[in-house]
């Protein structure tokens, strides 16, 4: 039965949740991006949004010659010659490229001219901090989550150094190399004051878990996370299951932090195209299914790369309390993608979930990655409350803003038991 709506009502209350969608300011829950006191790991600026590895993949499919001659350029060099190919021999219609025009022109600054020396002395001008602030602010983004992981010798030391955090940059803690790569990281654990052999036994596990609490603790961490491959297996007879189940899961328990599980990757499927190389393939969830049953105690949050593996992952979250899903990121990081995922979880877990976080790996792309993602996910919500409205359920303005805030971190928070 649907009740008799017209249409100028159903415009206004579009109207409505677009706006309140663009207004409401996010918290980004994952990023590759920095707090200013990491320095030159904060990137930021034009070459660095042209040497994105989404557009280095692309310009490659245009490039003649061997692979080693752009990888012999300087970055200004690799920039001219992707903004040539991407933006001056072809028109920008990529996502990766539209997300540039849109940085770009919500900056100020004309790319219709085709001019990327002026370009590059705009940012030239621009001071670090500042730029932060107002990439911030016209991304509607309140707070930044890094990507932090102790094995990174160049992040390491800042870390150990100590640093007056800017407020708005949280952290979580990272722990690929621990779980996929044990014997050289016991190596690593070892040298840093955790004594502990190659061999996995309690003294190992011991070592770990201590290894995880004091950077936990160092970096103030909001949640653990880690990068599977598809394949992965949970429980099996391998060092990566092994250290989930008996260092990482008792942590994460003793502690209250989420486990961030984001399968699907697969490293170096053209090692040609260094970290613009990676690909996607299906991944097998039994793994997360297990994990959730098995430990009720501990909160695991997800993202799975493949679009194959959506539905399913909508369907787990259905089933466990103590999973939350988040994000449409890299190959699934497209509009039209975005849209779908974003109509299925609504339809199937209503608004216990976080629709998206920018992946970003240079500080302008917040600009980009959240006015389109807002955009679309301010369509899906349109959708969703017309429908309401056409069953015989109106939404108030209030009610609406709590919704969209829990959409953009809210729930995660609350999730995380901030």
């Amino acid at each position: 039965m649907h009740f008799n709506v017209t249409d100028s009502h159903e415009v206004a209350l579009r109207e409505r949740v677009l706006n309140i969608v663009a207004e409401t300011p996010v918290d980004d829950i994952h990023t590759h991006l920095y707090d200013p006191a990491f320095d030159k790991l904060l990137l930021w600026g034009i070459d660095e949004l042209l040497i994105y590895h989404y557009l280095v993949a692309e310009a490659f499919r245009f490039f003649d010659g061997p692979y080693s001659d752009f990888w012999k350029l300087d970055k200004t060099a690799q920039a001219d010659r992707i903004w040539d190919v991407l933006f001056v021999q072809h028109s920008p219609v990529s996502e990766a490229c539209r997300g540039v025009v849109t940085t770009l022109h919500s900056l100020g600054l004309d790319a219709r001219k085709r001019d990327l020396p002026s370009i590059r002395k705009w940012f030239a001008e621009q001071t670090v901090d500042d730029h932060i602030q107002n990439c911030m602010q016209i991304a509607g983004v309140k707070s930044i989550c890094m990507t932090n992981s102790p094995f990174d010798d160049l992040e390491r030391p800042v870390w150990q150094k100590g640093f007056e955090r800017e407020p708005w940059f949280t952290s979580a803690l990272r722990i690929d190399p621990l779980i996929l790569d044990w014997p050289r990281s016991a190596r690593r654990l070892n040298e840093w004051g955790y004594p502990t052999g190659v061999e996995l036994n309690v003294g190992a596990f011991d070592a770990a878990r201590k290894f995880l609490a004091d950077w936990a603790k160092k970096m103030d961490a909001r949640y653990v996370m880690v990068s599977l491959p598809p394949d992965f297996e949970f429980p099996a007879n391998t060092e990566s299951a092994e250290l989930i189940d008996q260092a990482v899961l008792p942590f994460c328990r003793d502690s209250g932090l989420p486990l961030a599980v984001m399968p699907g990757v697969v490293r170096g499927v053209n090692p040609q195209l260094q970290l613009a190389g990676d690909g996607v393939e299906r991944s097998d969830l039994t793994f997360l299914k297990n994990l959730c049953a098995g430990f009720p105690e501990n909160r695991f949050a997800a993202t799975v790369l493949a679009r194959e593996n959506q539905h399913e992952l909508c369907v787990l979250a259905r089933k466990f309390r103590n999973l939350h899903i988040f994000g449409c990121w890299w190959f699934t990081n497209t509009p039209s993608i975005i849209s779908d995922m974003t109509r299925m979880r609504l339809e199937l877990l209503g608004l216990s979930v976080t629709p998206q976080h920018s992946d970003a790996r240079v500080l302008d792309q917040i600009i980009y990655k959240w006015q389109h993602s807002k955009s679309v996910i301010a369509e899906v919500l349109g959708d969703k409350y017309v429908d309401l409205l056409r069953s015989g359920w109106e939404c108030g303005e209030a009610e609406i803003r709590r919704d969209v805030e829990g959409l953009f971190g809210g729930e995660f928070a609350r999730f995380c038991g901030c």
